[in-house]
């Protein structure tokens, strides 16, 4: 087990990406187990998906600051593709933890929208970096840990299952998955260079309540709903190492409070003080499956009826570009560094979402 080494008590965290799924999590979950802290979150509130969603985890997060009143809470939109605000966030609150979850999501929108790719997750985290760089500026302590959120489709197609982070990861097949191996080697170099000490967690498909409408799950519900077909890709033969949001955060907590230690090698420079870990369920289950579990969930909450056709509403289809046949995350050395594993069934955390989904659009 890794020793904790950064404190959250009475410290200023960072999270970029404030008002996304696993950033509004997060924050919720620090003010509710932590005290006191004070949270810097920043997010753009782009359109990439419906903006009242949002909107409305950000009012979540203010009903339980009022509930906590001895931490913080401060919300500035942003973006951090913008060298000038990073650095001006910087400046003004100097964050000793930094989180950074903001990136242009989506593996088939990095197909017809590359720009928001690099402009967000390549740009915006080289700002991150320089910023958490300037952060000793002066002798200041600094940034005593930056996380940042990797993701499972840097492993592309790759044939050894389970992922392990001992993977070779040089394969990408989208965008998106570039982008995301890039910020693991640009966070390895500001490491050594600038002794940073940084970690990087690939999620693996991340769902839950709250969750992003691009998701299988949820627009396999919004088409349901609506009476329209959804489409499932590779003939139903996908699987996918479907990781509820708790646990996400649960790991992301853990991780934050055990920075890589900084020491030095044999010729006296520094060790880059750098990991990689996944968090993911560690049991892919398979799409067929999946929906047959979603649409008894569903049904349960009220968000379907019970003769309901779904054999009428579902097609098999082809495989589409950018997607990879299999997740499966090896989260063996998040259990020896952190003795912390996963443990929501796909069933559980559906029938979470469902019963939100009901009470959010119904």
């Amino acid at each position: 087990m890794k020793q904790k080494n950064v404190i959250l008590k009475n410290k200023i965290i960072l999270v970029t990406g404030a008002a996304g799924f696993i950033g509004f999590n997060l924050v919720l979950e620090l003010l509710k187990a932590q005290s006191p802290l004070h949270i810097i979150g920043i997010d753009n509130l782009n359109n990439y998906y419906d903006v009242s969603i949002k909107e409305w985890r950000l009012k979540e997060i203010e009903k339980i600051t009022e509930e906590h009143p001895e931490s913080s809470w401060t919300f500035i939109k942003g973006s951090i593709g913008e060298k000038a605000f990073v650095d001006s966030i910087f400046e003004q609150y100097k964050p000793s933890i930094v989180v950074n979850l903001a990136a242009q999501a989506g593996v088939r929108y990095s197909i017809t929208n590359p720009d928001a790719y690099i402009k967000s997750n390549l740009i915006g985290f080289y700002n991150i970096l320089e910023a958490c760089r300037h952060s000793y500026d002066g002798g200041s302590t600094g940034v005593e840990h930056l996380v940042y959120a990797s993701s499972s489709s840097v492993y592309g197609t790759n044939k050894k299952v389970p992922y392990s982070t001992e993977d070779k990861v040089d394969n990408p097949v989208s965008l998106y998955a570039a982008t995301k191996k890039g910020n693991e080697l640009m966070a390895h170099a500001y490491s050594k260079l600038y002794n940073i000490p940084s970690t990087g967690l690939r999620f693996f498909t991340v769902y839950g309540p709250a969750g992003r409408p691009d998701m299988a799950y949820f627009g396999f519900t919004n088409k349901l709903l609506k009476g329209e077909t959804i489409q499932i890709f590779n003939y139903g033969n996908c699987k996918r190492d479907f990781t509820y949001v708790d646990d996400i955060v649960e790991g992301v907590k853990r991780v934050l409070q055990a920075a890589p230690e900084k020491k030095n090698g044999k010729d006296g420079l520094p060790i880059p003080p750098y990991a990689i870990y996944n968090i993911g369920n560690n049991q892919p289950e398979n799409l067929l499956d999946f929906v047959q579990i979603l649409q008894e969930e569903l049904i349960h909450a009220g968000v379907l009826s019970e003769d309901y056709d779904f054999e009428a509403h579902k097609k098999l289809v082809p495989m589409q570009p950018g997607d990879v046949p299999i997740t499966y995350a090896d989260t063996s050395a998040l259990e020896r560094d952190f003795g912390f594993k996963p443990t929501t069934s796909l069933r559980e955390g559906l029938r979470s979402f469902a019963e939100w989904y009901k009470e959010f659009y119904l």
